[in-house]
């Protein structure tokens, strides 16, 4: 069975995910270069330039980060306002060191033949209540 049999999902998540841990682990400050011309994203345009935006990821600068294999997503203040990040990891061109540059970028390529999970961001989740918390009069 040859690799193009298979049909293996993109590495992109994975190594974001662990390349974040290894510079979050080196008191480094990780930062995601991104696609801003794609479809999907939730970002402040204001700070984008040539089609582009850094965006840090820092778990000191971030709040609620999660980097799942469809969207990197948190909150973070973009000129003192609170505002929600949705990334498409397609959307996401490499990762690296603020401090040093050193990380990875990614082939733009990846995506090409991947079919997007959902067309918007999914939405937040309210936690099921299984059992209602609470006290009981005990006689």
């Amino acid at each position: 069975m040859s690799e193009q049999d298979l049909d293996l999902t993109p590495t992109r998540p994975y190594m974001v995910r662990a390349i974040y841990e290894w510079l979050e682990d080196n008191q480094l400050t990780p930062y995601i270069l991104v696609d801003a011309t794609g479809d999907n994203l939730k970002i402040p345009t204001e700070y984008v330039q040539d089609g582009r935006i850094v965006l840090n990821i820092a778990s000191k600068a971030t709040g609620n980060l999660r980097i799942d294999n469809d969207y990197v997503f948190f909150n973070a203040r973009f000129g003192g306002v609170s505002q929600e990040i949705w990334v498409p990891l397609s959307a996401v061109m490499g990762i690296y060191a603020k401090e040093n540059q050193q990380g990875r970028f990614f082939d733009p390529n990846e995506y090409a033949n991947v079919t997007p999970a959902a067309a918007t961001p999914p939405k937040k989740k309210r936690p099921r209540r299984e059992n209602k918390a609470g006290l009981k009069i005990l006689k």
